[in-house]
């Protein structure tokens, strides 16, 4: 029997492609970039048919430099950036328009007027969804697409026009597209839309009449681990099974084996997402952090999680690069940010497109404050770094309150996690260990993860927990005092960057919901 599983991982910067070998070891792999396009002030696309075309790349490179062919490989596992919503015809296989994607902010005056249409305001539907009404989530980006581009209500109805997420669009090509492409998605994609109810794992009734969206153009929704269908393109992976489902953040905590209730992650990619699994059990935050879906196997029941959603950690060291020029390498951020003691009085509010949690404002913008003329580009750099760290603790200290439980350590992943000055700076500002693992690629090596058990590579959750393998562990070393002290200026940094968004800004940024 193969024993190789393939992962797909098609993030918001760009799309991987990995192979596992039985031991959850990295065989080879491949990854290409994707454009970021930026049409107006806190509008985010993608261009669907470049993802695409680099999914079909990265496949064909990362099995020929595994010098695999499709029957060597098991199964193949998708995971994905979440939210994003991509619409597209049925009939020619075309997107309608570019992905709108999770962190676009176009749809904020509609998520305003229904948050003021009821007492709860942005919590009126977080008990049947387990998440505030926010731009984060797709169900306002499909309803945004439905209403802008021409035809496009008409077509949906009819059935013509499909929505997916990143995993859909490239689950429905790999499988045929047009000619026969399967629509699906699973529990933790689904669970991100605003669309689906977390009790029953069905699209909600309700959701869909409160966006106005078509039931027809919905994918069905699956478990995150069995086969939903064969590959057809590339043609290098024709015949393999498509068995593993899940979105970034879920795969992550599945790659670091957090199976059960009460274990956690923290994933430091494009954002930060921890992610604290509860079981079988549906929690409710009082403290800023959203309920969603953790898992599926199979028939067996959903489990559950906490997330506390970040939305700018490394995607701040990709505008340090492409928008400053402060660094020419993403990788280059450390050794700038070690060449000074400190950050210099300096603190980086990344509210590019507001602050997710805990705080949930949308009105907040960046803001780079405590400036000085000592401050140089190696304290903006050592800031930018520190401001993820600090983004964590918020986190943490809601998922604290929430389950009056503190957590021993912290389990990290993501590329981030490469940074061993940020590291170490973690586990300072927090006052617990770090443990970052030997392969930080989480997110990837879940999705393998649920392939492969749905393919019998793997025989069940005690088998992969057995392969997980620490890496470093970072201990504190800073003084109570001073951790302190450094959290208070972050939190009054934070305070200047809220009640941002007004009409005046809108105007300027030319951000109204048309």
């Amino acid at each position: 029997m193969a024993e190789n599983v393939l992962a797909i991982d098609q993030g918001t910067t760009s799309t991987r492609a990995i192979v596992f070998d039985a031991a959850g070891q990295i065989v080879a792999s491949a990854q290409r970039e994707h454009e970021q396009i930026f049409p107006h002030a806190g509008w985010v696309e993608h261009d669907p048919v470049e993802i695409w075309t680099n999914t079909q790349w990265v496949v064909s490179a990362a099995l020929s430099r595994a010098r695999l062919s499709a029957r060597d490989v098991a199964g193949i596992g998708i995971t994905n950036q979440r939210e994003t919503a991509i619409l597209w015809d049925r009939r020619t296989g075309r997107p309608i328009g570019n992905a709108i994607v999770w962190q676009d902010t176009r749809t904020q005056e509609s998520i305003d007027a229904l948050a003021a249409q009821h007492p709860d305001g942005t919590q009126r539907f977080a008990e049947l969804t387990g998440l505030p009404l926010a731009t984060y989530f797709s169900a306002s980006k499909v309803a945004w697409m439905l209403r802008h581009i021409p035809g496009a209500r008409e077509a949906a109805e009819a059935g013509d026009v499909l929505f997916g997420t990143p995993d859909t669009w490239v689950i429905w090509n790999l499988t045929g597209g047009s000619s026969g492409g399967i629509h699906v998605t699973d529990v933790t994609n689904a669970s991100r839309t605003l669309l689906m109810d977390l009790r029953t794992l069905d699209w909600s009734d309700e959701m869909l009449r409160v966006w106005d969206i078509p039931r027809a153009m919905l994918p069905e929704i699956r478990s995150s681990s069995q086969i939903v269908g064969d590959a057809v393109l590339p043609t290098v992976a024709r015949g393999i099974p498509i068995a593993g489902i899940l979105g970034d953040q879920q795969a992550a905590t599945f790659g670091q084996a957090a199976f059960d209730a009460g274990e956690s992650k923290n994933t430091y990619g494009t954002g930060n997402f921890l992610i604290v699994n509860t079981g079988e059990r549906i929690v409710r935050s009082e403290h800023g952090l959203i309920t969603t879906v953790a898992y599926r196997c199979g028939d067996d029941p959903a489990r559950y999680a906490v997330e506390g959603s970040i939305a700018v950690t490394g995607s701040l060291v990709q505008w340090l690069r492409d928008n400053l020029g402060i660094i020419a390498r993403s990788q280059d951020v450390e050794t700038l940010a070690a060449s000074v003691d400190d950050n210099g009085g300096a603190y980086f509010v990344p509210a590019f497109s507001g602050l997710f949690a805990p705080y949930w404002r949308p009105d907040a913008r960046g803001a780079l404050v405590g400036l000085t003329r000592y401050v140089t580009k190696a304290h903006i750099a050592r800031a930018a770094l520190e401001s993820t760290a600090f983004q964590t603790r918020d986190v943490i200290d809601a998922v604290v309150a929430d389950t009056g439980r503190a957590l021993p350590d912290l389990r990290v992943d993501g590329g981030m996690t490469r940074d061993d000055l940020l590291m170490q700076f973690q586990a300072d500002i927090l006052g617990i260990p770090v443990v970052r693992p030997k392969v930080v690629e989480t997110t990837a090596l879940g999705a393998a993860y649920a392939a492969g058990l749905a393919t019998g590579v793997w025989t069940g959750f005690d088998q992969l927990r057995a392969l997980w393998r620490e890496d470093r562990r970072f201990e504190p070393a800073m003084g109570h005092d001073e951790r302190e002290r450094r959290f208070r200026m972050w939190r009054k940094a934070v305070s200047k960057s809220l009640d941002w968004v007004d009409d005046d800004a809108r105007t300027l940024m030319g951000t109204h919901d048309a």
